[in-house]
């Protein structure tokens, strides 16, 4: 196989993974919270051939004589966009869509080694009875909501109303008198191109990174939560529609130079002397 061929192989390969990532864009475009991505190139290192008999040497040239064939591009680093999507209102009291950029819920999720900490922009919470007769705030799929205590939000039962209000404190009416019983803990991500993504509209910190300098707690007075809403994706639909052409574009461009060089070859294997 000769260098072109390997080019437009090893380029293939990840244009296809660029692909992926759009389709999974958009078969997210009416997930609750969810947070587009977006792909970036670099290219592979380049060899430098020196097809010179001799070397001249010319005055003031920069790069050096011969020629740098590169071997390919690679897929070097996801985005994620933690822009606001628009907001749905619901009527529904433990709906709530947070109002700033880059600012996050904490979930807790047990794993093998016991549990870490993972974050989300989906703010549709649900209270799950607890063996003791207390409530636990947990996200749609039961892992607990992490309050500003750093510990789970468990709540007394026989409460007759409860809300969440723009700064994040739950509020819970009990005979008629309504008391701040909690606080959602929410951060903001200073480097959100850091967090990994781990699926199921969730990210979490990759153990090797620090959390300092990436994820902060967000200042109380800067939380802004609209409560009885929901945030929608903010995939746009145009632009991962423009993307996907282009990537196809190149898939086919890298496609066409394989076959042109095969075909070169066979005029090649052809000649006779």
């Amino acid at each position: 196989m000769n260098r072109s061929m390997i080019q437009a192989t090893v380029t293939m390969g990840q244009l296809q993974n660029k692909l992926d990532l759009i389709g999974h864009n958009l078969s997210n475009v009416n997930t609750h919270g969810y947070k587009s991505k977006s792909a970036d190139f670099s290219s592979l290192l380049y060899q430098q051939m020196d097809n010179l008999s001799h070397h001249k040497g010319q005055a003031g040239r920069l790069t050096p004589d011969g020629i740098r064939l590169g071997t390919g591009a690679r897929l070097s680093h996801t985005n994620i966009d933690l822009s606001q999507g628009s907001l749905q209102n619901t009527g529904r009291e433990l709906d709530v869509a947070l109002l700033q950029d880059k600012h996050l819920f904490e979930l807790r999720i047990p794993t093998e080694n016991g549990t870490e900490t993972q974050y989300t922009r989906a703010g549709n919470f649900y209270l799950n009875p607890m063996d003791d007769g207390r409530m636990m705030l947990t996200n749609s799929d039961g892992y607990p909501v992490i309050g500003e205590s750093g510990n789970e939000i468990l709540l007394e039962n026989g409460f007759s109303e409860l809300s969440i209000d723009k700064n994040g404190r739950i509020l819970v009416t009990r005979d008629g008198e309504q008391t701040v019983e909690a606080q959602l803990n929410v951060v903001e991500a200073v480097r959100p191109r850091m967090l990994e993504s781990v699926g199921d509209n969730r990210f979490r910190l990759p153990a090797e990174i620090a959390l300092d300098g990436v994820l902060e707690d967000a200042a109380r007075q800067d939380v802004q939560i609209q409560s009885q809403a929901i945030e929608a994706s903010n995939v746009n639909i145009s632009n991962q529609m423009t993307d996907m052409l282009m990537a196809q574009r190149a898939y086919q461009f890298n496609a066409k130079s394989i076959t042109t060089s095969d075909q070169m070859m066979g005029l090649v294997n052809q000649l006779r002397t």
